[in-house]
This record gives structure tokens, C-alpha cells and sequence, in this order.
């Protein structure tokens, strides 16, 4: 099957979406179908207003569609809600072509703590934006309920996987980090949406350190000498900061699931979080995460959880039935090859 994946999150952005499309498409591949995702590296763009990180296509309407004509895709799948996504929704109507979407980001409250829109308006347009779409995929049920309450339609399930090859426990016995224990970590965009000055408020034994970059990277550096921010980090790099934690601390209130919570639990951590969407889905009613309305609760009650447990709950997760359930999802084009 040919597949075409349009979206505004690709390389060289790093964030869980352009992760989980990069690992699906690879998984797809290995199953014999050829992916083609259309990202903005193909496109003039213009820097995201507030995040200049992130780049956005530029009027790609017409040479969008030129390049999906070329490749002639059996299936159209839309992963945002962004420049690219809005042309190929265009072209998809007019062309009457079904095509998937995915919910990965709650875009509306993301746009609330940036700008302070009105929730009700940015989920009307999103609601639009989704209608036509044969199938809504997002990461967990709680999603799911939150969509549906909203008056979206056609939701359907695409959970999400792990390296569980990369991301390993720690071996036992001493390291050269004990000195400084216990260490409190946090992975993600260092941005406001996030929540991140949420953790490093906290009043916490041991370190904190801060894996990630973003907008707010060196105001938070300066504000917070103590902690330990190392930017961006990929691959064994990271893989050796996650081993070499103790407690895993998700501050965000705005995830629709968050991969690094997978990650973290591979590699022994157990997680600390607020009890919102994304962390009740993984690690609700499990002895593997502390919930709490007090992240500094939660964090102190995470230290005291079973390492292996971590481990365990992690290995349940697999990206190639990542990729075979978004293969299931997708709605072939009239003709198309299966």
C-alpha cells in the first residue's frame, strides 16, 4: 500500500508526534508498505509565531498537491492541524478522496496558554477541521471521551509503543551519580505548554534535570542555576540520562498521551504526574506512577515505587502494533492496493 502522511510536525522538530510518525513509518516499511510523509522540509516556510523552532509551510497548497499527484497514494492520512494539514484537507473535499486524521496534540489548550484564546473557539474549529475525516485516531480512551463530549466523530483508537532495546534499566549497585541522589527528571520541550516551571518550583532533594530545548530554554537556565539542563538529546545519550534517574517528573496538563512516560518506565523510572489525560491512561491505577494534584506529592511517593514494575508495564507496549493498528485505521482510496 502506498501512504501518504501529510504533516506540519517533522524533522528536524523534535516533539513526540514527529517520533511517532518517524518509528511508524519505519515499522510500516518493514511491513512492506512504501510511506511517504509531507512535512515541511519540502516547502518555503516562515517561523511559528511565539515558537521560531518550529517552521510552517507557506501558502503549500499547489505544490502539495503536485507532490501527492506524483506519489499517488492508495491512503491519505492528515497527522495535523497545521498549514500542511489544512491544504490536504482542501484537496482531499474537492477531490472527494477519504483520508484519516490524528489528535495528537490538545491544540486548544495549547493555544490558551500561549494566547489566551477561548477554548470553545479553537475547539469549534477543530471540530470542523476533523468532520470529513473518516477516522479521528487518538492515543487513549480518556481522548477519546473528551472528543466525544465535544462533538467530534468517527474517534477511533492508535495507542503508542516504545524501544524497549534502547530504553534499559540501570544495572544495581553504586554509580558515580549517588552523591547527588535522589535525581528528578524531566524530558520534553522546554516551553510554556508544557507546565515545566511547575517541576522546577518544586522544593525536592537531590537534582533536577531538564532534557530538552525549546523557546524557553535560556530564561529558564538563568532563572534556575541549580538545575541541570543538558538541551537536546537523542538516541544512547538519552537513553543513559533516563538510567541514571531516579523519578520521572511529567508536569504537563495539556498531553494527549506522552511518549517520554513510555520511556521513562522502559528504563525503570517511575513516574510523577499530575492526574490529567495521558498519564491516567498509562500509568492510572498502577503501582508504576504517583498521580497527585501536588506534583511535589507525587514526586516523593514516586521514589518509593518498584523499579521492575516500571520495566514490566513498558514491555506491554509495541510499536509494531503501533503501526499495524494505524494501518487498520486508514481509509483506502477507490482502487487502491491493500
Amino acid at each position: 500500500m502506498r501512504i501518504a502522511i501529510v504533516s506540519d510536525a517533522w524533522f528536524p522538530q523534535v516533539n513526540g508526534v514527529v517520533r511517532t510518525l518517524d518509528t511508524v513509518r519505519g515499522e510500516l516499511l518493514a511491513m512492506g508498505h512504501t510511506v511517504e510523509v509531507f512535512g515541511p522540509d519540502r516547502f518555503t516556510t516562515i517561523a511559528c509565531p511565539t515558537y521560531p523552532e518550529i517552521r510552517l509551510a507557506l501558502l503549500p497548497g499547489r505544490r502539495l498537491e503536485r507532490l501527492l499527484t506524483a506519489f499517488a497514494p492508495d491512503a491519505i492520512h492528515i497527522a495535523t492541524e497545521g498549514p500542511l494539514g489544512f491544504a490536504a484537507r482542501r484537496m482531499c473535499l474537492r477531490r472527494k478522496l477519504p483520508f484519516t486524521t490524528a489528535y495528537h496534540t490538545r491544540f486548544p489548550e495549547y493555544v490558551r496558554a500561549r494566547m489566551f484564546f477561548p477554548l470553545a473557539w479553537t475547539y469549534a474549529i477543530m471540530r470542523r477541521f476533523h468532520a470529513p475525516s473518516r477516522a479521528v485516531m487518538v492515543s487513549t480512551e480518556t481522548i477519546r471521551r473528551d472528543l466525544a463530549a465535544r462533538g467530534f466523530s468517527n474517534i477511533v483508537a492508535w495507542t503508542r509503543g516504545v524501544d524497549i532495546d534502547l530504553f534499559t534499566p540501570r544495572e544495581p549497585g553504586p554509580t558515580s551519580d549517588d552523591a547527588r541522589r535522589p535525581i528528578f527528571l524531566y524530558v520534553g520541550r522546554v516551553a510554556v505548554e508544557k507546565n515545566i516551571k511547575a517541576f522546577l518550583k518544586l522544593d525536592l532533594p537531590g537534582e533536577k534535570w531538564v532534557v530538552g530545548g525549546g523557546p524557553m530554554l535560556d530564561k529558564l537556565k538563568a532563572r534556575y542555576p541549580r538545575v541541570r539542563f543538558t538541551g537536546h538529546k537523542h538516541g544512547e545519550e538519552l537513553a543513559a540520562l533516563y538510567r541514571a534517574a531516579d523519578v520521572f517528573v511529567f508536569p504537563s496538563r495539556t498531553d494527549t498521551f506522552g511518549l517520554v512516560l513510555l520511556e521513562a518506565l522502559a528504563s525503570g523510572l517511575p513516574v510523577a504526574a499530575y492526574p490529567v489525560p495521558g498519564p491516567l491512561d498509562v500509568v492510572g491505577g498502577t503501582p508504576v506512577g504517583a498521580l497527585d494534584p501536588d506534583l511535589r506529592i507525587a514526586a516523593l511517593n514516586a521514589m518509593e515505587l518498584d523499579r521492575g514494575q516500571c520495566r514490566a508495564h513498558a514491555m506491554r507496549y509495541s510499536w509494531r502494533h503501533t503501526a499495524e493498528l494505524f494501518r487498520a485505521n486508514l481509509a483506502p482510496i477507490a482502487g487502491a492496493a491493500e
